[in-house]
């Protein structure tokens, strides 16, 4: 497991400034910040997904570098996120948006998206938004942005004090997210 410094961007640029690419392949992402975390996947290969809303269904191309991205707010498992990475990635299966005034929102421990570029955003009702170019996170990653890329993925705006590692399969069930 690898990780970067806090403020990953470009040298001499001062924390949460810039961008920087991580190289990415098999392996996953985790993005940490003091209480909460994103696990980043690329989605390795091109398939329909399913976004499933009240009103309607909506298929969308998925290629081999865009990302699969799970947001956890409240922080918890790191292997709970990976299964469901894996749920979309592997097994396709369909992405939930819950209807702006539906309970169960507040009870979403995690919240998914796929897209090839992903904008996190604090100020969004998780399982809510069916635009998968944005992502509910929590505060301190809000802003966050993250680009798939042949290779990589492209990190803009990485909060003071975020760290990055990378997860090989053998480490997805050390967890050791609180």
């Amino acid at each position: 497991m690898s990780k970067r410094p806090e403020g990953s961007g470009p040298p001499g640029s001062p924390p949460g400034a810039g961008e920087a690419t991580v190289p990415l392949g098999d392996e996953l992402l985790l993005i940490r910040g003091e209480c909460s975390f994103l696990l980043v996947g690329k989605a390795g290969s091109r398939f329909p997904l399913f976004i499933e809303t009240p009103d309607d269904e909506y298929c969308q191309a998925v290629d081999p570098d865009d990302l699969v991205v799970v947001s956890m707010p409240e922080g918890g498992p790191v292997t709970q996120a990976c299964m469901m990475l894996e749920l979309v990635r592997r097994h396709h299966i369909p992405l939930v948006v819950l209807p702006k005034d539906h309970p169960g929102s507040r009870r979403l421990s995690m919240v998914v998206s796929v897209a090839p570029e992903i904008l996190l955003a604090c100020d969004i009702l998780r399982g809510t938004h069916p635009e998968q170019h944005l992502l509910c996170s929590s505060a301190e990653l809000s802003g966050l942005s993250l680009a798939g890329i042949p290779g990589g993925v492209t990190v803009k705006h990485l909060p003071s004090g975020a760290v990055i590692e990378h997860l090989t399969p053998e480490n997805y069930s050390a967890d050791k997210q609180q």
